[in-house]
């Protein structure tokens, strides 16, 4: 049974055993539904008349319409990730403004890297079909952090602090961590303006900083140090939003 937070999925492709290992990545995920596999081209038509799909894995090379055709000829697309084994339609499906362009035999790991680029643009706003309006809704705005295979929502606001632990970052929320396997560098270029970098291992919400001095910031009984190289910003940066910490 689908949740309203289901993405939807449709692979077409000719190949059996490339549709059955897409088949396999896709199932490894609680919030990926797969609808169905189509041979071709005409097939995925049909099916897009009748069913919404967010998430379309479009092999290049088919009998009859090709991948390419086919996603030109589609006037409200479905966010797509293509699927071949040649390299050369690269730069003319990026033309297409597609997710990504994944080279076969496609691993899981590749994968996830796709599915995390498509959720990085459903939280930038390039929101497919339902997804839209389930964003919409909330008033809490959120995005989705992949950890143990499966795609977890993280409310901006309920965030504490976010802290690099080499090549994952650890989450820390009121009532749990969430760990997921990212750069902070790269984490902090999703998040709000009020979270703020106070260390190379550190990221706040300056929200819920309950005290702060030159060397450290606490978060309820959590003390949390400044780096050096961070400090003049950080001190300008509270020193200018007094308000925000009185009572």
């Amino acid at each position: 049974m689908n949740t309203p937070n289901t993405i939807n999925c449709l692979v077409v492709d000719d190949e059996p055993l490339a549709a059955k290992l897409l088949t396999r990545h896709i199932n490894q995920f609680a919030q990926l539904h797969l609808v169905a596999t189509c041979e071709n081209a005409l097939e995925a038509f049909d099916l897009l008349q009748k069913e919404s799909i967010d998430l379309l894995f479009l092999d290049i090379q088919m009998p009859g319409i090709d991948g390419l055709k086919f996603a030109r000829s589609l006037q409200s697309p479905p966010s797509i990730i293509f699927t071949t084994a040649y390299r050369d339609y690269a730069v003319e499906s990026y033309e297409l403004d597609v997710v990504d362009y994944l080279l076969k035999p496609i691993t899981i790991d590749r994968f996830l890297k796709s599915i995390t680029k498509y959720l990085g643009q459903i939280n930038s706003g390039r929101t497919p079909n339902h997804f839209q309006e389930v964003i919409a809704d909330h008033e809490e705005p959120f995005m989705y952090v992949n950890t143990n295979r499966k795609f977890v929502k993280v409310v901006f606001s309920e965030v504490l602090y976010v802290e690099s632990l080499k090549d994952y970052v650890k989450i820390h929320l009121p009532d749990q961590h969430i760990l997921t396997k990212e750069k902070i560098s790269e984490f902090e270029q999703k998040l709000p303006d009020f979270f703020l970098r106070i260390h190379r291992s550190y990221i706040v919400n300056i929200n819920q900083i309950t005290a702060y001095t030159m060397h450290d910031v606490e978060i309820n009984d959590q003390e949390i140090p400044i780096g050096v190289s961070y400090k003049k910003e950080v001190m300008k940066y509270l020193r200018g939003n007094n308000n925000a910490f009185l009572t």
